[in-house]
């Protein structure tokens, strides 16, 4: 889990950030990302991809995290945007702005997947990072927790969808009340049109 950072921190990088979003495939709610700088050094504390991780488990790393990170940064994109400019260009966008807003600045980038961000900074993109880089599961982490928390603020003020239990993502649950209740202003509008609810088209104007 470790080997990426340590060669790079053999290689005279200091500040290495790794860099994850979650909520890409969600029907409702933001796409969020973050980014983390690790001290250099730093040995994997229990530090894997966030879903393979209990709630709970995911709560403790989280504030341990915020323990020991030089820098975290967070960035999020909004629905409507996402409907905009889509979903990979809002990806991209909410990890460049996780990334940009991280003190001190990256000197080197390692990002999950194999999307690279725009950044005059040296990058690596590593499929599957969140389970081979500390840096990487350390992001995401930090954006789960983080969405999560959005998604269960945002079921109180729309609760008759109950994100709080499905954090926006399509179960049946959640199809079922957008095809009884209609879709709420945090849906992404161009992925519930694409969605058939109990075998037909949901009747969005």
């Amino acid at each position: 889990m470790d080997s990426f950072e340590k060669n790079l921190w053999g290689a005279g990088f200091r500040y290495i950030a790794g860099a994850d979003e979650v909520g890409r495939g969600a029907l409702a709610g933001p796409v969020v990302a973050a980014a983390v700088i690790l001290p250099k050094g730093t040995e994997n504390f229990g530090l894997r991809d966030s879903k393979k991780l209990t709630p709970q488990r995911r709560e403790f790393l989280f504030e341990e995290i915020g323990k020991r990170a030089v820098s975290i940064g967070i960035g999020v994109v909004e629905p409507e945007e996402i409907d905009r400019i889509n979903i990979l260009r809002a990806t991209l966008k909410a990890m460049e702005m996780a990334l940009s807003s991280l003190i001190p600045p990256p000197d080197y980038i390692l990002i999950d997947g194999n999307q690279p961000v725009k950044s005059n900074t040296p990058q690596e993109t590593i499929v599957k990072g969140d389970d081979r880089s500390i840096s990487i599961a350390a992001a995401s982490i930090i954006a789960k927790v983080t969405r999560d928390r959005m998604m269960t603020s945002l079921h109180e003020i729309y609760p008759r969808y109950n994100f709080s239990n499905h954090k926006g993502y399509g179960t049946e649950e959640h199809r079922d009340a957008i095809y009884k209740y209609g879709p709420s202003p945090i849906h992404r509008k161009s992925f519930v049109l694409k969605q058939k609810p109990r075998q037909m088209l949901l009747p969005y104007p």
